[in-house]
């Protein structure tokens, strides 16, 4: 988008917005701790923290910033809009405790994939839950299953946004190639991260559709390379995700 026709945004709302990303990387911060990571004054910075602890947004401990459990409120609204998320949840928990790997579930919003839900299996590498981080969608096997449904000019329209910034050697890079890709994904029924994202990591990825042909995001199921081997996806993952993202599309019809 031009930036002549980006729309206005305001800024002091951006930097109240600023001091939240910060917050939500840390446990607790001081005045001048967080004055200095986002290069602005203390008395700016304190006003913005006095303002969103007045709303509810931040706690005051001594000097020390947090943010608040009001957050586990917007995220319980926030999966409301997400169909059949007990569904999901269930699903996503059996298949990684069968597998012993991570199972995970996202959707596309703006552009991008963001995680809604991460079940971690008793063998599952780096456990910790990255809910309601954002990623690009071709680098990932969730994303590209996503993009897989997607009409052309909408993948068309978020390359154009966010580009197809590359993560590793792997990486799809091209609009050509990831053509090429998404072509033999809805060929296939399921998608693949070939350690596109992060090294020595492998993902197998479907995507959740409803009855009106909608995406309604994708379930996946990632470990090692190692033990990720396409043996293993074809005879062992592959049949329990179909199954789950089976039960999961029919109880969104039936809801």
């Amino acid at each position: 988008m031009p930036e002549s026709d980006a729309p206005r945004t305001i800024e002091s709302v951006e930097n109240a917005l600023g001091v939240l990303d910060e917050l939500e990387a840390r446990e607790t911060v001081g005045v001048s701790e967080l004055a200095e990571a986002l290069d602005r004054s203390k008395g700016t910075v304190h006003t913005h923290l006095a303002t969103l602890a007045k709303h509810g947004y931040v706690v005051n401990d001594d000097g020390r910033y947090r943010l608040s459990l009001r957050y586990l409120g917007l995220a319980e609204a926030a999966k409301s809009h997400v169909g059949s998320y007990d569904a999901v949840t269930r699903e996503l928990d059996d298949l990684a405790a069968t597998h012993g790997e991570r199972a995970q579930f996202a959707v596309e919003e703006g552009g991008k994939a963001v995680y809604v839900y991460r079940a971690t299996g008793s063998d599952a590498v780096n456990p910790s839950a990255d809910i309601g981080r954002y990623e690009h969608l071709h680098s990932i096997g969730l994303g590209k299953a996503i993009l897989s449904v997607l009409p052309e000019a909408r993948v068309d329209a978020i390359v154009a946004e966010h580009g197809l910034p590359e993560r590793t050697a792997e990486t799809v890079t091209s609009r050509e190639a990831l053509a090429e890709e998404l072509d033999r994904v809805r060929e296939r029924g399921y998608a693949v991260d070939d350690e596109e994202r992060v090294h020595g990591i492998r993902c197998v990825a479907m995507p959740l559709v409803t009855g009106e042909s909608e995406p309604v995001g994708a379930m996946s199921v990632s470990g090692p390379a190692s033990r990720m081997t396409d043996d293993r996806i074809q005879s062992e993952i592959l049949p329990d995700l179909r199954q789950a993202v089976n039960v999961v599309e029919v109880n969104a019809e039936l809801g």
